[in-house]
């Protein structure tokens, strides 16, 4: 579907006479009114004082730490639960902890979450103490079976909680009635971190780590896995979550982080050097994702928490070759998908407010994938469904800016009492479980509310510009000030140009991959590529001019360095 360009509104004005007029309208497009709110040192941190139930939360671990319990990580299987499973564990390992462990359930056998057969579990392997990470806001009857089993339970979380919170010993959530941190969009990985900098105060001041002669960690250094769980978790990268991603980026970039997440993004082809936080969303998040979607997240963590390089490349190797089968799962799932879609002789013109696809043989660790790929292809919010059992249907939603999924997914709930069985999620994307036999009516509802707050958004969805780069800001040297003027991400979107080129060259790379040369105005060439593109249409030799949205990256190759476009949208022009 092809959007109009407008370019985003810009009142009169400067953030500074030393900065790059481009990054000047970049910023100020993303309502950045002052120098200071780019600060991403982490003297601009959020301190973890400002996260109700934490104090409370580190008390309970730090005793647990010096009378010696069992501690269990309770994670989950996607690449934010990994992560924040893997910040604990090490820091933990790192302040003396000598009895701590993880467990993270199969998405096949157990499902989301602190269920009451892994909290069973948990007490066959001696726990006492368990922390969930990334999940158990939403997990009641989980905690209130811990808690009948004699164990204590902190929650820490970030999703959005129901009308009942679970009756932990602890909960650490920012987005729980009374919290006012002020950092609601951070990720599972950023409050587990947060965490671990109040359990290291709490042992600090009992001169714990005096008593058992113990370095106390620099816990920084885990930084840079906060990183890839915070950008893999596509959650709003407000400041504070640009100052986490920010330092993780530095410290990959810089060859100072953990052996596994080097070794992921050398599996990749990838340089560590010029990584930006973008690729910790498509290349190093994906391959943890793909443990968890397709085996065990065990993988993925152990990788991360792995400190032997050999090891660590092995572990990165699998992981490569399961996001591989991942892909290939992936497509054969989006092309079912699409025949379904274009079975109901959908045009441009009729699309429903929101699509809802279901097969018995979808694979349930991909359906998120699928859902997003529709959504991006559509540009409408899309759950798709897999087969659970003969009686449930598991599904994944993704939605668009400015459609809150888990609030659409409430009302159709408050509506419609028991079409759903459980959900949970946060603005982006969600999860869901419906009886089978619901299905036809769990559609009706989701397409008739999610119509309802489409009809909120402002005019038609547009692809929001940045405006034209001139040919001489088309060079190596501004865009790696482009890399360095990061983060970016969502709620803080990536800078994005527009611009008509006369097309010089085209071919096709990689299947569907679209290979071009392109030259301005001033007779400037420049190579391009868009991927995904629709091979029936492109390429097309009856094509001269192009209208282009397209961010401007740095092509590495055989050591040399050279300017390159990634497209987003292609038209003919003229």
């Amino acid at each position: 579907m092809i959007l109009p360009i407008v370019r985003r509104e810009i009142g009169e004005g400067s953030l500074g006479a030393d900065l790059h007029p481009v990054l000047d309208r970049i910023y100020r497009g993303r309502n950045i009114q002052i120098l200071e709110e780019l600060d991403t040192g982490l003297k601009g941190l959020a301190h973890y004082n400002g996260l109700k139930g934490i104090e409370q939360a580190a008390t309970i671990v730090a005793d647990a730490i010096e009378h010696n319990k069992t501690l269990t990580i309770v994670g989950d299987f996607d690449a934010d639960g990994a992560t924040s499973t893997a910040v604990c564990m090490l820091a933990m390992q790192q302040m003396g902890a000598a009895s701590v462990n993880f467990l993270v359930p199969n998405r096949f056998d157990f499902g989301y979450g602190l269920s009451v057969p892994i909290v069973d579990i948990a007490h066959e392997q001696g726990s006492q103490v368990i922390i969930t990470v990334d999940n158990g806001i939403a997990c009641v009857e989980g905690v209130e079976r811990a808690k009948a089993l004699g164990m204590q339970v902190v929650v820490t979380d970030h999703h959005l909680p129901g009308e009942l919170l679970p009756n932990a010993d602890a909960i650490v959530n920012p987005n729980q009635p009374g919290c006012s941190f002020v950092s609601k969009h951070i990720a599972g990985v950023g409050v587990a971190f947060y965490l671990m900098l109040a359990i290291k105060a709490e042992l600090a001041s009992r001169e714990w780590f005096t008593r058992k002669q113990i370095t106390p960690p620099n816990l920084a250094d885990l930084l840079d896995i906060v990183a890839v769980g915070t950008v893999a978790d596509v959650v709003t990268l407000d400041k504070n979550n640009r100052i986490l991603v920010h330092q993780g980026l530095q410290r990959i970039r810089s060859g100072r982080c953990r052996p596994g997440i080097q070794a992921i993004v050398d599996v990749a082809g990838r340089e560590g050097t010029h990584l930006t936080s973008t690729d910790l969303g498509f290349v190093v998040g994906p391959r943890l994702n793909a443990a968890g979607r397709l085996d065990d997240m065990a993988l993925g963590i152990a990788c991360l928490m792995e400190n032997n390089v050999l090891q660590a490349r092995m572990m990165a190797a699998e992981l490569d070759s399961l996001n591989r089968e991942r892909r290939e799962i992936e497509a054969g799932m989006k092309a079912q998908a699409e025949q379904t879609l274009k079975a109901m002789e959908l045009d441009e013109g009729d699309i429903p407010s929101a699509l809802v696809v279901y097969q018995e043989d979808f694979h349930q660790g991909v359906v998120g994938i699928v859902a997003g790929r529709l959504k991006e292809k559509y540009l409408r919010p899309v759950i798709a469904f897999a087969h659970q059992d003969d009686k449930v249907i598991k599904g994944s939603a993704r939605s668009i800016s400015g459609v809150h999924i888990r609030d659409v997914l409430d009302e159709v709930n408050t509506k419609h009492p028991n079409i759903i069985e459980k959900f949970g999620g946060h603005a982006m994307a969600a999860g869901l479980s419906i009886p089978l036999t619901h299905l036809e009516a769990f559609t009706r509802a989701f397409v008739t509310v999610t119509e309802q707050h489409l009809a909120k958004l402002d005019g038609q969805q547009v692809i929001l510009s940045d405006g034209q780069l001139t040919h001489h800001d088309i060079s190596l040297p501004f865009a790696k000030i482009l890399r360095q003027s990061g983060p970016f991400g969502q709620g803080f979107d990536a800078p994005l140009f527009d611009g008509v080129f006369t097309l010089v060259q085209q071919r096709i790379v990689g299947e569907k991959h679209l290979k071009m040369v392109l030259r301005d105005d001033s007779g400037k060439e420049v190579d391009a590529i868009a991927f995904n593109v629709d091979i029936d249409a492109w390429p097309n030799n009856h094509v001269h001019q192009v209208s282009l949205a397209y961010r401007l990256d740095i092509n590495v190759f055989r050591g040399q360095e050279s300017v390159q476009f990634i497209v987003e949208q292609i038209t003919p022009y003229g």
